[in-house]
């Protein structure tokens, strides 16, 4: 222990140990002088008078080597020396210091030696105001069907604050809005995490999105704030059924119009977003048979086509029922009514009915006589249903109005002959009055009955006879022959002669005539010297009703030789 620099050495090593011994020991003590200063302040800020507060001698304190021995967190404070001065030696960022901490102390340990003194300061870092609450994100996007119920919830994000306690964040506010309302939840570690509430029901349909501004303010003394975009999409339900265009689609179509001729278009619409507001057309099921075969719909477009031919004798108002569903699940369906109105055209000829009364009508018929009633027809409508009739111009025949429209009678106006005229084709036209006209004929074939209005009639004018004397008995000795204009009975004619009286008588008695076809005959033989010349008479006789004849007076020489004579006839 001779050696002074052995014995200085001891020394040193020496109070090191027992500098370290107290080290271990006062670790466990609490600071003897604390301060507070906020963060941010000046460097050279004092913070207070260590050596003053601990009672030592000022004027010893550069001897005594004052001094911070740790904790100076990178040399944040200095003393000096000479008057015992704590400050400020480098900017002090709370948040940065003391992350996550309540309360941000540093603990200084001062030491003075001759003899060796350790004291502890602590220093508070306090809060100032200086950071703004700030959100992960500066847009956030919700989607919530417009079928959520009122109550429901929807957690937000919370906003974070570098500051601590007051300057915190506090509160949070939402834009007014009518649908939205906001809710604040303790988190259980003194955050406050924000709720969205939706207090009126959503509708799409008037109003696809909602932008809301969520506000976080902390407590400072003047509060800073942060804001966080909220952007509420409504998501789509299938809540509206389509919609037509017009209560009732009523058209006209004009009949036989062309094939693919579009009608009419259904239009309905849906206010629903994607396959909910897409709509499709079909026709009812319950619509007549005919309609499926005229017309035909397009179940995109909703056109209605025509698809067959279009009659307006057929069926003048087609009412068709249309349904319009869109795609959602369940689909929505409306009920969308067509009346489609057939318009008329002239595309029908007039009918003519003929009703004979009968097939026939007496020559003697007097003028006005109705052989026939005439109906004429047509299925078009209005002035091109009209019709007109006539008949030919040339016929003892004319057309009559009758106690019915469109019914006429066809009766006679002059004298008829059969004997001239056996037989009228009529011809019946009939005229519709539309454009251009339409006409139909009709030919009516009227016979002409007879009456037995005609004698027979000879056709005999002269006859060269050879007739001599001495003749054979029964022989053919001349034949006559009548004709009748009329018909059947009327105009059979049977030949016979008259019996007069006196001499004539008795010759004609010698003389028979075959009454179907007017063959004479001589019963007797003839002498010249006793009988040179005869007459009688023959009479030809229809079979008619009264029946009538005529008179045939012949003369008849009697020849004496073979000499070719003659003899003559007369009718009365």
């Amino acid at each position: 222990m001779g050696d002074p620099g052995q014995r200085r050495r001891w020394e040193y090593w020496w109070v090191a140990l027992r500098f370290s011994l107290l080290l271990c020991f006062v670790e466990q003590v609490s600071a003897q002088i604390r301060y507070s200063i906020p963060e941010e302040v000046e460097e050279g800020a004092v913070v207070g008078n260590v050596a003053k507060d601990l009672g030592l001698d000022v004027s010893s304190l550069v001897e005594r080597r004052f001094r911070i021995v740790s904790g100076s967190k990178d040399a944040l404070f200095q003393i000096n020396q000479n008057n015992g001065v704590l400050y400020v030696y480098k900017n002090i960022d709370r948040e940065e210091l003391c992350v996550g901490n309540v309360a941000c102390v540093i603990d200084l340990e001062i030491i003075v030696e001759n003899p060796l003194e350790v004291h502890y300061v602590g220093v508070e870092i306090t809060d100032i105001n200086d950071h703004t609450p700030s959100f992960s994100e500066k847009d956030i996007h919700i989607k919530i069907a417009e079928n959520k119920l009122p109550g429901a919830r929807f957690e937000l994000q919370a906003a974070r604050d570098l500051d601590y306690g007051i300057n915190s964040v506090r509160t949070y506010k939402l834009n007014q809005n009518e649908h939205f309302d906001l809710e604040l939840r303790d988190s259980g570690e003194g955050d406050k995490i924000p709720f969205l509430v939706l207090q009126k029901a959503l509708d799409r349909e008037q109003k696809t999105k909602h932008v809301l501004l969520l506000t976080a303010l902390d407590g400072g003394n003047r509060p800073r704030t942060g804001t966080l975009n909220i952007t509420v999409t409504v998501l789509d339900t299938n809540d509206n059924q389509p919609v037509c265009s017009q209560d009732v689609y009523s058209v006209t179509l004009q009949e036989n119009a062309d094939i693919g001729r579009i009608v009419v278009r259904v239009n309905a619409t849906d206010t629903d977003h994607g396959s909910n507001g897409e709509v499709e057309y079909t026709l009812g099921r319950n619509l007549k048979r005919g309609v499926y075969d005229i017309f035909e719909l397009d179940s995109l477009t909703g056109d209605i086509r025509v698809k067959g031919p279009v009659d307006f004798e057929d069926n003048e108002v087609y009412r068709l029922n249309i349904e319009a569903s869109d795609k959602g699940q369940p689909p929505l369906t409306v009920d969308c009514r067509v009346i489609i109105k057939i318009t008329d055209v002239n595309d029908n000829k007039p009918s003519i009915g003929v009703t004979s009364l009968s097939n026939t009508v007496s020559e003697v018929s007097n003028p006005g006589t109705v052989i026939s009633l005439i109906s004429v027809t047509d299925k078009d409508s209005g002035i091109n249903g009209k019709v007109l009739a006539s008949i030919s111009k040339d016929v003892p025949f004319e057309l009559k109005s009758s106690y019915k429209e469109n019914v006429y009678s066809i009766v006679t106006k002059g004298r008829l002959d059969r004997e001239l005229v056996s037989h009228y084709d009529i011809i019946i036209t009939a005229t519709d009055c539309g454009q251009p006209p339409l006409s139909t004929i009709k030919t009516l074939t009227v016979q002409i009955s007879d009456v037995n209005d005609n004698r027979p009639e000879f056709s005999q004018n002269s006859i060269e006879l050879y007739l001599v004397e001495n003749n054979a008995p029964g022989g053919s000795i001349i034949s006559v022959s009548a004709t009748d204009k009329d018909l059947n009975e009327n105009a059979a004619i049977s030949y016979h002669i008259v019996r007069g009286e006196g001499t004539q008588n008795v010759i004609a008695s010698f003389l028979n005539i075959n009454s179907d076809n007017g063959l004479i005959s001589a019963l007797k033989s003839f002498d010249f010297e006793t009988l040179k010349t005869f007459q009688f008479q023959v009479v030809a006789t229809d079979s008619g009703t009264p029946s009538l004849l005529s008179l045939y007076i012949l003369y008849v020489p009697i020849h004496h030789s073979f000499k070719s004579q003659s003899f003559s006839f007369y009718s009365h």
